[in-house]
């Protein structure tokens, strides 16, 4: 009769809220509850939509601690200083008139074999004798790419295999945003995927300027009568302060050696 449809159309609808059925998402539809654990927000449910699931799922992420008793264990780290080190496994940037010996005194301190990309069309070429000191040239891979675009492609490449201790390359100007990051997540997989955990040295003229780097360093040249010195300063770091030193490298090669502190007036980092 007619009084019989409405009740089991009531039926019905029951039925399909308490099976997930109906609603506004279709018959796909799964109750997910989701809880903001950092900040103590209140239980939210969200609908959304699920191919094929009929079930109603509850994800609490309150089961999973986010802060442990365990000590913490700072990262391995390349270093260079009592108070100074680089983050294997991450990207550095290294500026100022004296970048490329900076570069040959860290890779001189991480151990060889070392890969140098400089562009094929530049001038400034790294001279054999200048090595020496600091690295032999055998020591040296040096790709010299055609096109500006490879440079940090080839530099890329280089640390996802994770096969040498630095990858060095000599730009003309500060990479972009996107392409640092390309190179923090090569180097990141080179150090589970490869032979050794590796660093990315980016040589930039001036003062730099690359976003997104985890240090940057510059060196410039302090040379007095009888004694080769350099100022290195620290221009950006992401657990450090701003410091200047006044070193020098060591004949043997062995990498940096602390002078004295530089009692100059400190300027601003830069950003």
């Amino acid at each position: 009769g007619g009084t019989g449809r409405p009740a089991e159309d009531r039926k019905g609808k029951q039925k399909a809220k308490q099976s997930g059925h109906g609603g506004p998402f279709g018959r796909t539809e799964a109750l997910v509850a989701k809880r903001g654990c950092l900040c103590n927000r209140p239980l939210v449910a969200e609908r959304i939509p699920l191919e094929n699931k009929t079930r109603t799922h509850i994800l609490d992420s309150m089961s999973h601690a986010l802060l442990s008793r365990a000590p913490h264990r700072p990262a391995p780290a390349l270093s260079l200083l009592p108070d100074l080190s680089l983050p294997l496994g991450r990207v550095h940037e290294l500026c100022g008139r004296a970048r490329r010996t900076l570069a040959l005194m860290i890779a001189a301190q991480a151990g060889a074999p070392v890969i140098w990309i400089a562009p094929a069309w530049g001038v400034d070429t790294l001279n054999p004798d200048g090595m020496q000191p600091y690295l032999a040239p055998r020591d040296v891979v040096f790709v010299r790419p055609e096109r500006a675009g490879d440079m940090l492609w080839c530099m890329e490449e280089a640390l996802r295999a994770g096969t040498v201790p630095v990858v060095v390359a000599d730009l003309s100007d500060p990479p972009a945003m996107t392409p640092v990051r390309r190179l923090h997540l090569a180097a990141e997989t080179g150090c589970g995927a490869g032979l050794c955990r590796p660093i990315g040295l980016l040589l930039t003229p001036g003062t730099g300027g690359a976003p997104g780097i985890e240090t940057r360093l510059g060196l410039e040249p302090a040379h007095t009568a009888g004694q080769s010195a350099w100022t290195l300063e620290r221009l950006r770091a992401r657990m450090a302060p701003h410091k200047r030193w006044q070193v020098d490298a060591p004949r043997d090669g062995s990498g940096l050696c602390q002078l004295r502190p530089d009692t100059r007036s400190t300027p601003a980092p830069v950003a």
